[in-house]
């Protein structure tokens, strides 16, 4: 599996990073805002991309709209501290797959990664 880990913070991507590593990912490319993460999807074609909402220069939100356009179908999970349920339905609606609040466990992240994973699997099936 693929992952575009889009944080500004060094310090969560390596824990992220952690917890991919023990679901198996070795293919992780990390942006640390949205318009970095804008530069590198396209070439990457990842499996899934891991977002935070608040960065500099562009944030989370912005850049799941402007992803949105032009796919509609990889996997996005928006992990944020943002946990107000007004802030979770304009990113589902924006067109996150799903939402991670931080902080979080590892066993939490691995497993809304591996949710959301396994009903984006599902839909293609269908």
């Amino acid at each position: 599996m693929r992952v575009l880990l889009v944080d500004d913070s060094k310090t969560m991507r390596n824990i992220v990073k952690g917890v991919l590593g023990t679901l198996g990912v070795t293919a992780i490319e990390e942006a640390a805002n949205g318009l970095d993460a804008v530069s590198k999807v396209d070439a990457f074609k990842p499996d899934l991309i891991l977002l935070d909402w608040n960065m500099p220069v562009m944030d989370g939100i912005t850049f799941v709209k402007t992803y949105r356009a032009k796919n509609k179908t990889t996997p996005i999970i928006m992990v944020t501290t943002e946990a107000e349920k007004a802030k979770v339905m304009e990113a589902i609606q924006a067109g996150v797959n799903n939402y991670a609040v931080k902080p979080f466990t590892p066993e939490n992240l691995s497993k809304i990664i591996e949710t959301t994973m396994a009903k984006v699997a599902a839909k293609k099936a269908a």
